[in-house]
């Protein structure tokens, strides 16, 4: 299964379900105001790359919700690698929400009875509110002529790429490059090992998150190519114009990042409302806006073109194309499984 991702940024979803969600927060807004009156603190735990995403937006909500409810909130943010904050969640981490690389490290949470069974169907979009994928960043002129997937396995190509074992972008990485091979090897696994066993090998460092990567590409000088996020190679752009240009592969994936109110902390905390309001303004014109603005692909294409990020065309396969993150764990990740198979040959 693929999917064909326009320049738009967006993919088919059901726009009446969006609309039902957004009326959903006006809703509980009305309802709730003149109710809550004690100012209310939420703590967003979040993977790296949403740094400056969520630092913008949490004013953006907290405006929102203080002139629809009268109630004021402070939004505290914590970032890492996304399966490290994952797992200091369940060892005690007090977040009311989550906003993580991947559907399984909220699973993992919820495996816990922290977050209710389901989670991923309480909001729009199987939880993710915004999409990315997976491309390059190369250096002005890209002097090493990078242009897809089959340069990064040519001899004397230094990539940069955290890694899969802590990394959530680290395994989207991975599974972009696996679809690449497995659509030019005719599916076939021994050649596609092969292939991404070569990529890893030209790997000049395994960075514990993405944003460490982009430090070592941009801030450390390592490596010709750094591969990342689409969100996180716009930031490099802002971040240093003129010095790195991004590279588009020909075929890469539907990266989902999901996010969930903590069920049990919200309840201890007296913070369901604004916790629950907090997710779903993710789903409303302004907040899309605001994420088409830091790099990533809104799923209401009525925001494009009004945020000053142009989205490149380019063909997807998607989670499912492995059997679902609990499949793709399994194999690819776990302990013994593919990615420890190809790295040991290094």
């Amino acid at each position: 299964m693929k999917r064909h991702l326009s320049g738009s940024g967006s993919v088919p979803q059901s726009r009446r379900l969006i609309a039902a969600m957004i009326l959903a927060v006006l809703f509980l807004a009305r309802g709730s105001a003149g109710a809550q009156s004690s100012p209310v603190h939420l703590l967003n735990v979040s993977y790296d790359a949403t740094r400056e995403f969520y630092a913008a937006y949490n004013p953006l909500f907290a405006d929102y919700w203080k002139k629809k409810t009268g109630q004021s909130v402070t939004i505290d943010q914590s970032h890492g690698s996304s399966g490290a904050q994952a797992r200091a969640v369940m060892q005690g981490l007090d977040a009311d929400v989550v906003t993580l690389a991947l559907g399984s490290d909220i699973d993992a949470i919820a495996g816990t009875g922290l977050i209710a069974t389901g989670w991923q169907s309480r909001l729009p979009n199987d939880s993710s509110p915004y999409t990315s994928t997976i491309v390059f960043v190369v250096r002005k002129g890209n002097p090493k002529h990078i242009r897809d997937w089959n340069d990064l396995v040519k001899p004397g190509i230094g990539i940069v790429t955290p890694n899969p074992k802590t990394s959530g972008a680290a395994r989207w990485n991975l599974l972009a490059a696996w679809a690449y091979a497995s659509r030019h090897d005719h599916n076939g696994d021994a050649q596609t090992r092969d292939f991404v066993g070569r990529l890893y090998n030209n790997a000049v460092v395994l960075d514990t998150s993405s944003r460490d990567s982009t430090a070592s590409f941009a801030q450390r000088g390592l490596g010709d190519v750094l591969v990342n996020w689409e969100n996180e190679a716009y930031f490099l752009l802002r971040s240093d114009p003129g010095k790195y240009e991004i590279v588009v592969p020909s075929l890469s994936i539907l990266a989902q990042p999901s996010v969930a109110w903590v069920d049990h902390n919200v309840a201890q905390h007296g913070a369901q409302a604004a916790a629950t309001a907090y997710l779903q303004y993710l789903y409303t014109p302004a907040a899309q806006r605001l994420e088409c603005r830091y790099g990533f692909r809104p799923i209401l294409t009525s925001v494009l073109g009004t945020c000053g990020t142009h989205f490149a065309s380019l063909d997807l396969w998607t989670i499912a194309n492995f059997g679902g993150w609990k499949a793709a764990q399994s194999r690819y990740f776990a302990d013994g499984g593919i990615f420890d198979q190809i790295y040991q040959l290094k």
